[in-house]
């Protein structure tokens, strides 16, 4: 018995737990079978499913369903990223509530609360992830902490090293003083601050002629509290204002250190006092033009934010708090001019939210113009497609400016550099100590040296170092380079994630397939759109704009979430959301349940042939599936995935449930015969298929109830329905018929006829065998007790579809003198519309300036109106 409501919270996880127990989801190479294989981008191990993983994920699927249906051998392979600067900050942040502190902790005492963390928390994702539907290989999943990928990533840093790749030196990079560690571009997310813009004035030294405090320069800054570690004053060297100052020197107020005024194009003379305070070891711009000019590098801060005593002043003060302070002490000593409001954009780090700071440190970093090459070629030439391909742009500016990889960090949770250091600082590669000592005494002839005698590098690699051989590691094909599961599953197909780690993840991803396995690592990139609530803000719990995933699923049902998400969501495109889309896809979902419960309701009865209406209905919509399944193949092959949902949606809704099902079921408390309802399970069958990427669970609920199980057989493993041949004429005959039938509705809404009250209809066309053959249906779907056929005006109320006209005489459910005042009503305002739309086109400047689409519209306007009117002219003729 089908139960009266679909209650998703009772079968999903029936459905995904049978799923599981009968291996549906597992893949293991096949010779005979076409392998298609997607790696999940993965979640952080810290993370839980925010809306963002709802959209990505149920692409995913969508995509592994359906060729896991067409046959191929389908691996979806799942997994999380250790995610170095977040899992400490929980772990430090644990750690807290348990009044301990980090820095009281041996590195190996706080890794193993970082594994306790790990081991309690970290799968939390992945679970939502399954009652999403996710049908990810679970024996797969993999963690880039663990062994086998850890021990790749060691291999890669070793090899690169030794192709003279990678090196140490000192750089500019993102410091984040909570985290104490680089963080690399993508972790800093520019954030519109108010600020204050200090304007103060530097005294000309007295050596340079300076004496009062008039004399000097005034320069305005957000960050008076570096002023102490300025190098130089740089000015234009076409700004005439300061063309005699150039080469003097000027005093640092406060602690009166002199510093030159120098000159670069690189400041602009518009800009604020066309004077720039030079602070290299604190700004990336200051940097550069520090290192053209060879001047010092001050570093005033720790590495927490405070000041350090190369400052002079406010010692061990916060950067912020010293801001403040120095702001008053200016004021005191008669060097402020004056403060304005500011608001700019300044870089916060991802992770802990705390203001960036660029800092002059001792990095590892990876050479990247070299090997980047084959990556930047293959997506340009389309080898690597990137869809939309709008992206192609964006992933062309960054990969001709790319920069050498900063892949150190300042944590212990991670990959830890394999550098050993000796007392002399010479550096040893090796993957373990003692392979390192192994080769401090045969390649250096150290023979007296211990493990004491060697220190490794306390850095650990950046994150993305360990991800960017995601689609080659999972498959451990770093470190058996030739196993039978990365020769099979590699190149991966399609990779689906969001266009802000473009660069940062797949495009480092590309470089390290193409240096690993001479080979992209996937075909195609998938770029989704951001999920956006309805002001156009980014949805995040921390804003308080986005609703809980399982909450969601678990009041309207994974199906529902996942259709929802999809309505509105086109490749690239940001994603309004609205619970109105989920209670749309609800609604889908409700919509198909009442159908298939409407379906089994019928009694049949094998002894009775099939009414002629039944078998054309039939024919029609067994067309009219076959042209949804190429325009669903179409999309697919496009990566349209919304608009095949959308396709899919008009079949089932407007083109089934709509109009199929009322041709064909039998009128009240009659059977219906064998062939035509065999033929409705049949259709019932194949549109479960199609739509089980979308919607896995209802469909396999409904598709277990049309057919009687057998073991181990599952939707998801039926084949995915393949379009036939589809007959023009019949959708072209339908498509009038079902405009017929339309027009007689509004007619009687119009005229406020019932339903119930049966009609006499005159058709005159030159195509009577059309309507003919179509006769019973539309006795049945419109109500007319008959079908006349006329070569001349007939009786009654009129009205065109196509090229014919049909009559219906209301003659006896109208009141005529109201239908006359309506008809001369309507008559009136269309002879106004056509008067106005003459007076449009007989102004020679209009047609001659307009556009010609827009003139041929007003053309048609008038065809239209003028074509009207003689319609009414006949009705009012009729009606006497």
């Amino acid at each position: 018995m089908i139960s009266k409501t679909y209650a998703p919270q009772e079968i999903e996880d029936k459905w995904y737990s049978y799923w599981i127990e009968n291996k549906y989801f597992r893949s293991t190479p096949n010779p005979d079978k076409e392998p298609y294989t997607i790696v999940i981008p993965p979640p952080n191990v810290t993370g839980v499913l925010h809306m963002g993983h709802m959209l990505n994920n149920t692409i995913q699927d969508i995509l592994i369903r359906k060729a896991r249906m067409e046959g191929k051998e389908a691996c979806w392979v799942p997994g999380t990223d250790h995610a170095s600067i977040a899992t400490e900050a929980k772990v430090v942040a644990m750690l807290k509530e348990r009044g301990i502190n980090k820095r009281d902790l041996t590195r190996d005492e706080f890794l193993e609360y970082c594994w306790e963390w790990t081991h309690k928390y970290g799968g939390i994702i992945l679970k939502q992830l399954r009652k999403l539907g996710a049908s990810c290989d679970w024996d797969r999943t993999r963690f880039t902490m663990e062994p086998d990928l850890y021990d790749s990533v060691i291999d890669v840093f070793i090899d690169l090293y030794h192709k003279g790749e990678i090196y140490r030196g000192h750089r500019m990079v993102n410091w984040d003083p909570q985290a104490l560690t680089t963080v690399s571009d993508e972790e800093v997310i520019m954030k519109e601050v108010n600020q204050k813009l200090v304007y103060l004035r530097y005294p000309l030294a007295v050596e340079n002629g300076g004496g009062s405090m008039e004399e000097g320069v005034v320069i305005a800054t957000t960050r008076p509290e570096t002023i102490m570690a300025d190098a130089a004053i740089c000015v234009n060297p076409n700004d005439e204002r300061y063309q005699h100052l150039i080469g003097k020197q000027v005093l640092i107020p406060l602690i009166n250190r002199a510093i030159p005024v120098i000159a670069d194009d690189y400041v602009e003379m518009e800009f604020g006092t066309g004077c720039l305070k030079v602070t290299p070891a604190h700004d990336t711009n200051d940097y550069e033009l520090g290192k053209r000019h060879n001047l010092p590098i001050i570093d005033l801060l720790n590495e927490d934010g405070t000041l350090n005593e190369k400052a002079q002043i406010l010692v061990g003060e916060d950067r912020f708090i010293a801001r403040k302070k120095i702001v008053k002490l200016l004021e005191e000593s008669g060097n402020l001019v004056k403060t304005e409001e500011y608001k700019s954009n300044v870089g916060h780090s991802e992770r802990t939210n705390v203001v960036i700071e660029p800092r002059i440190s001792e990095q590892w970093f990876l050479k990247m113009e070299k090997i980047s090459k084959p990556a930047f070629d293959n997506v340009m030439n389309d080898t690597v497609q990137l869809i939309p391909p709008k992206f192609k742009n964006t992933y062309r500016h960054w990969m001709e400016n790319v920069r050498d990889w900063n892949i150190s960090r300042q944590l212990w949770w991670g990959h830890r550099i394999p550098a050993y250091y000796l007392n002399d600082g010479t550096i040893i590669i090796a993957k373990s100590k003692r392979e390192a000592l192994r080769k401090a005494q045969h390649e250096h002839q150290l023979f007296a040296l211990t493990e004491e005698d060697l220190t490794q590098d306390p850095d650990v690699l950046d994150t993305w170092f360990s991800s960017w051989l995601w689609p080659i590691s999972v498959f451990n094909g770093i470190k058996e380079p030739d196993n039978e599961e990365v020769n099979y599953y590699y190149p991966t197909n399609d990779l689906v994630t969001a266009p802000e780690i473009l660069f940062f993840w797949v495009a480092r991803m590309i470089i390290a397939g193409y240096e690993y396995r001479g080979n992209y690592p996937f075909k195609n990139v998938y770029l989704t759109g951001i999920v956006r609530d309805k002001l156009g803000r980014k949805m995040s719990k921390s804003l308080g704009n986005s609703p809980d995933p399982i909450d969601l699923i678990d009041q309207y049902g994974a199906d529902s979430i996942r259709t929802g998400m999809l309505f509105s969501s086109q490749a690239g495109n940001d994603l309004p959301y609205d619970d109105k889309l989920i209670e749309q896809g609800r609604n889908f979902g409700n919509k198909i349940w009442n159908a298939f419960r409407l379906v089994k309701g019928w009694n049949v009865d094998g002894s009775i042939g099939s009414p002629d209406g039944s078998k054309l209905a039939i024919d029609w919509f067994e067309s009219k599936l076959n042209q949804t399944l190429l325009e669903v193949q179409d999309h697919f092959s496009k990566f349209r995935i919304s608009d095949s949902l959308n396709s899919v949606y008009k079949l089932i809704w407007d083109d089934f449930c709509a109009q199929y099902l009322e041709m064909i079921k039998p009128n009240f408390e009659q059977p219906i015969d064998q062939a035509t309802y065999d033929a409705t399970l049949d259709f019932f069958d194949r549109l479960m298929r199609l739509l089980h990427p979308f919607m896995p669970f209802i469909t396999e609920e409904i598709w277990q109830n049309i057919l009687e199980r057998k073991d181990k057989e599952s939707i998801c493993i039926a084949p995915f329905p393949q379009p036939e041949s589809v007959n023009q004429e019949i959708l072209s005959d339908f498509d009038i018929f079902f405009e017929l039938v339309s027009s007689i509705r509004n007619l009687r809404n119009a005229k406020n006829i019932s339903p119930k009250t049966v009609l006499p209809l005159a058709i005159k066309t030159d195509n009577a065998a059309r309507y003919q053959q179509l006769e019973s249906l539309i006795q049945k779907l419109a109500n007319v007790e008959s079908v006349a056929y006329v070569n001349k005006e007939g009786e009654g109320t009129s009205f065109r579809v196509k090229s014919d006209e049909f009559f219906i005489n209301l003659a006896d459910e109208l009141d005529v003198e109201a239908e006359r005042e309506n008809l001369q009503k309507e008559l009136q305002y269309t002879l106004g519309f056509l008067a106005s739309v003459k007076s449009k086109l007989s102004n020679e400047r209009f047609v001659q300036n307009a556009k010609g689409d827009v003139v041929e519209k007003e053309r048609q306007k008038q065809a239209d109106a003028e074509a009207k009117i003689e319609t009414l002219k006949e009705a009012l003729v009729r009606l006497g």
